[in-house]
């Protein structure tokens, strides 16, 4: 008998692997306006544009609110020209793991820190290696 062999399937990252807990009645998740020409992945964490209000992905170097977090997303979006109304970020009483979460390239440790206890004011704890 021959037996039959399949190469292994790889799933990617998905909502349980970055959100380890959440409150009730999604109170963690606050829907929100995604900015024009983003591309956020599951784990993204994001800042918030001040002038608009919307939501892009977080840039330490900027000044117009995207070097601050917001939260992190759990519902993967692209936007085109135009924002979206769309975006699903978590963003207070919640638990995400590390080892999931999207930064932006070119963030320096002391960034990523910073950024993680802006997270923890937020009420958004990162947990290391879960």
């Amino acid at each position: 008998m021959r037996l039959t062999t399949y190469p292994p399937v790889h799933e990617g990252p998905n909502l349980g692997d970055v959100l380890k807990l959440e409150a009730d009645h999604l109170y963690s998740r606050d829907q929100v306006t995604v900015a024009a020409n983003q591309t956020l992945v599951l784990g993204q964490v994001v800042g918030r544009i001040t002038e608009t209000g919307q939501i892009a992905a977080l840039d330490p170097a900027a000044t117009d609110g995207r070097e601050m977090v917001a939260g992190v997303v759990i519902v993967p979006i692209t936007t085109t020209k135009d924002p979206s109304p769309d975006g699903l970020i978590v963003v207070r009483y919640a638990t995400v793991s590390d080892r999931y979460l999207a930064w932006p390239l070119a963030i320096t440790p002391e960034q990523r820190t910073a950024c993680v206890l802006q997270l923890r004011a937020l009420g958004v704890l990162v947990r290391h290696g879960v």
